[in-house]
């Protein structure tokens, strides 16, 4: 339940703690007073768009901060623990910020958190009716959600959209396919014929550069062959490098022992000239081997040439790059020949998806027929009471050509409040105040279902009064004895019914307009009654009348 609310710098409210009970309490005050505001406030810990404007003027923040009793609800420790969120006692600590540079914050238990996780918490601690939430009543999505909630379908109805997500998740993967697949169709040939040109190409990675480095050999054959022969006898002639340093190593060995390091010379020497006999060997090995080659020559031109095209034609620099797209064509033209396979079995995996999601639509369906006839009687005893003696309310029920995310049941309240005159759907026949009676139903059938530990009413009465205005007090009293249940209202008969009664008023006598709120005492509930009964001049028989609806005569 809702044990407080502290609200600081927001609209007209420099400062507010309001300190609720359990049972049934009531909010009162006159129209413009701020009992909306405090509402607005309190929404904003249910995780809703936060304004910079709903700041006070001149506060650079405000804080909303609102303290719930949680003992009795141990379905939420896996909440807690899911979120890596502190939980200690009996207390949760709900706090928003809002600063005047327009950013937001939300904390739960004081740690940091998003206002999906905000929202994800609150929708499951407190339920605020406002007004404009009587258009509900005209949506078929919330009368079907109030069907399952009755029905307690949220289990089958989490493995259904599990199912169901699954069935469409395979739809959206075969069409891709099948997408995919037409298109490679239509582009067959053309791969076909490039992985063809580039397959004969018989293409070798690194064969460009040897061919362009052979191609420069041939192409300069007899100055090579000329400059090598100048080499060798350079090398191996007489008076030529070879003789002259192998009579360097014996002049210098001669005086070896003579010179300090005289012996590491000859080694350097001995080292040189070994290496010197090797080049000289392989220049004269290779010069046998340097010929002018012209159809070789020819050859590699042509075979460069053909690379060359290639690669101008897909548009690269290498022969690597080139292997590389014919790898690619093959793998599309295996992919093409492996779609009608993958197609057959996607579809078998979407057949036996679809007969799951039938299997537990009709679960649902049946689930939910059970339901129609508790509902229909729950409603017609509430409106009863709530003074339409014949009052006709029927859960239309038919099913759906297509599945959706819920189903494929289409539900429909229909209603008629009087006699001879058939039923139709709520929203083409009930009037303003039929609505009301009709939500406050809706929400007291719930109530009895569900698990939610409080509801705010803010004005669910309107467009009532009278007897009627006193037995909608006694169903939300009737609420109250299972959760908590705060109302808003502007009717006596609905105020006298509460265990605790809170005013809000506006205070004009400072430099700004305040909005404050105060607890009433016995007496104070007396006169608060009268003058709703009368206005600001209270009568005689208003306070009479209002110790009446107190029972205190």
């Amino acid at each position: 339940m809702l044990k407080s609310l502290y609200i600081s710098n927001y609209a007209l409210i420099s400062e507010l703690q309001i300190d609720f009970e359990k049972g049934f309490s009531v909010i009162t005050g006159e129209t413009g007073a701020g009992k909306s505001i405090i509402i607005g406030a309190l929404s904003l810990i249910l995780g809703q768009r936060a304004e910079s404007k709903t700041i006070k003027t001149d506060a650079e923040k405000c804080v909303i901060e609102a303290e719930f009793d949680i003992s009795g609800y141990k379905y939420l420790g896996d909440f807690f623990s899911n979120n890596d969120l502190d939980i200690s006692g009996n207390v949760c600590l709900i706090r928003r910020e809002l600063i005047n540079t327009g950013k937001s914050r939300a904390f739960i238990n004081d740690t940091p958190v998003s206002l999906n996780v905000l929202r994800d918490l609150t929708i499951r601690l407190i339920d605020i009716h406002s007004q404009h939430d009587n258009l509900l009543l005209s949506n078929e999505n919330y009368q079907l959600e109030v069907v399952d909630t009755i029905a307690k379908n949220s289990e089958l109805l989490a493995s259904y959209t599990t199912i169901y997500d699954n069935w469409q998740n395979l739809s959206t993967a075969l069409k891709k396919l099948e997408q995919t697949s037409a298109r490679y169709a239509s582009e067959l040939d053309f791969i076909q014929f490039q992985f063809k040109q580039l397959t004969e190409a018989g293409l070798i990675e690194n064969e460009q550069e040897e061919l362009e480095a052979e191609q420069e050999s041939l192409l300069h054959s007899e100055e090579i062959k000329s400059e090598l022969i100048n080499a060798q006898m350079l090398l191996d002639e007489e008076k030529a490098v070879l003789p002259l340093l192998k009579d360097l190593i014996a002049s210098v060995s001669r005086i070896k022992n003579y010179i300090p390091g005289g012996g590491n010379w000859i080694e350097r020497l001995q080292s040189s000239y070994i290496e010197l006999k090797d080049i000289q060997s392989e220049i004269s090995s290779f010069v046998d081997r340097v010929e002018f080659n012209p159809s070789r020559l020819e050859w590699i031109e042509n075979r460069l040439s053909e690379l060359y095209t290639l690669q101008k034609k897909y548009k690269v620099n290498s022969v690597g790059e080139l292997v590389t797209i014919r790898d690619e064509y093959e793998q599309q033209l295996q992919k093409i020949e492996s779609f009608d396979e993958d197609i057959e079995t996607l579809k078998l995996k979407i057949a036996d998806a679809f007969e799951n999601v039938k299997s537990v639509a009709a679960q649902l369906t049946e689930s939910r027929k059970q339901a129609v006839t508790p509902i229909e009687n729950y409603m017609v005893e509430q409106l009863t009471k709530l003074g339409m003696p014949n009052i006709q309310f029927k859960v239309d029920m038919n099913s759906l050509p297509e599945f959706s995310v819920n189903g494929n049941d289409e539900i429909q309240f229909l209603f008629s409040a009087n006699k001879n005159r058939p039923v139709q759907p709520v929203q083409l026949i009930a009037s303003g105040g039929e609505v009301s009676r009709l939500m406050l139903s809706i929400k007291s059938l719930i109530a009895n279902k569900s698990d939610l530990p409080t509801i705010i009413f803010d004005e669910i009465d309107s467009g009532v009064s009278g007897e009627i205005a006193h037995r909608m007090g006694e169903i939300m009293q009737s609420m109250s004895a299972g959760m908590q249940v705060i109302a808003i209202t502007h009717l006596p008969q609905i105020a006298a019914k509460s265990s605790h009664h809170y005013r809000v008023y506006k205070d004009d006598s400072g430099l700004q307009t305040q909005t404050h709120i105060e607890k009433l005492t016995s007496d104070e509930r007396v006169t608060e009654l009268a003058q709703m009964l009368s206005g600001k001049k209270m009568s005689e028989a208003s306070v009479l009348n209002a110790r009446e609806l107190l029972g205190l005569t």
